[in-house]
């Protein structure tokens, strides 16, 4: 779910059945949950906004199966004896014993946030999508931490103004009588500007 929707560890942990949308696909993503040590309280998310975040069609069957039983309150995540999911037992347990059998044994839960970056940006998200999904204050915010990811899309920009240049430039030959709607797109002018 963490590398599949972008989540912080807090909101995932947080996440309670009723803000779970299977037939839209989303998560209503209000709370974030805080291990104080000797209990856990809940406040809003890191910047204090909500946000709808998507599901991929391959976890909502898992997910519902995940959620059968449970209450509209109750929690979508919980401990094997029904108990809020702590960071440090969990990564404990299961997660970094898990990392260390596919060979990664560095990975953290915060690792497949930037997991879900890579695959959104991977499947064609541009930044405003992500900045929403993961939950940036801003879309500024997004590049900065992962610039490096959008890198590819100038090639694409380059090619889609080539595409716009060739379609100007036929729709100026069909209308060659003049049509003060149609422009063509000239590069060369007086400077080559």
């Amino acid at each position: 779910m963490l590398a599949y929707t972008g989540l912080r560890w807090g909101e995932a942990t947080a996440l309670q059945v009723k803000r779970v949308d299977l037939m839209r696909r989303r998560l209503e993503i209000v709370r974030n949950a805080i291990d104080l040590g000797r209990e856990i309280t809940y406040g809003t998310p890191k910047t204090h906004q909500h946000r709808s975040v998507p599901i991929p069609r391959s976890l909502v069957d898992e997910l519902a199966e995940h959620m059968v039983g449970k209450q509209p309150e109750d929690l979508v995540f919980v401990s094997s004896r029904g108990a809020p999911l702590r960071n440090h037992n969990f990564r404990s347990r299961v997660f970094a014993p898990a990392a260390v059998a596919i060979g990664v044994p560095q990975l953290t839960p915060h690792d497949l946030r930037h997991t879900a970056a890579s695959l959104a940006v991977q499947a064609g998200a541009n930044v405003k999508a992500v900045q929403r999904m993961l939950g940036h204050a801003s879309a500024a915010m997004t590049l900065d931490v992962y610039a490096g990811l959008f890198a590819d899309d100038l090639d694409a920009v380059a090619d889609r103004l080539d595409e716009a240049a060739a379609r100007a430039r036929a729709d100026h030959v069909r209308t060659q009588a003049g049509s003060a709607d149609v422009l063509p797109l000239d590069l060369g002018g007086a400077h080559g500007l």
